[in-house]
């Protein structure tokens, strides 16, 4: 379900946001053992929003329908997809395709510009994030179809095809 599930780490704290209440309500947590918690003193810590019931409501729904409908077993197995696609772009524009899940990106040659690229990407129907100059971020939702994979790749390789 979580990225470090992919890395074979137990992380000391683990901290989770927005993707908790699935985008609709702020919803935030910090997870940790009994050795790290148990050193903060009751009382000491906490917000003015901390503990909200109707959050934790939100997020404790958004958590049983990422069980029940399988989005995270969807995500992996159209993250495959949507990278053995990817990795099929010429080699000239794009030099890396990488990613878990589907938090994907690729890395183009530096000759072209990829706020350019997701210019076009627009153009063509699809939103992309441009980010650290060279890198283009492809964040599909966790209910992605491979009709709608395959359809996000017809636009990525028809604009790509155009440089």
């Amino acid at each position: 379900m979580l990225a470090v599930d992919h890395e074979n780490v137990k992380p000391d704290i683990l901290v989770l946001g927005k993707a908790l209440s699935g985008g609709t309500y702020p919803v935030s947590a910090a997870l940790a053992n009994d050795d790290i918690m148990m050193c903060i003193k009751p009382g000491t810590h906490g917000s003015t929003y901390g503990g909200n019931p109707v959050a934790c409501k939100v997020g404790m729904a958004a958590l049983q329908v990422l069980v029940e409908e399988k989005l995270a077993e969807n995500a992996e197995k159209m993250g495959i997809l949507l990278r053995k696609e990817l990795a099929q772009l010429p080699k000239d524009v794009v030099s890396i395709v990488r990613g878990k899940g589907l938090l994907n990106a690729i890395v183009i040659n530096p000759k072209f510009d990829a706020w350019d690229v997701c210019l076009r990407l627009k153009q063509n129907g699809l939103l992309a994030k441009p980010t650290h100059g060279d890198i283009i971020r492809f964040a599909p939702p966790l209910t992605i179809t491979e009709e709608q994979i395959m359809e996000c790749v017809q636009i990525i390789k028809n604009t790509i095809m155009s440089y």
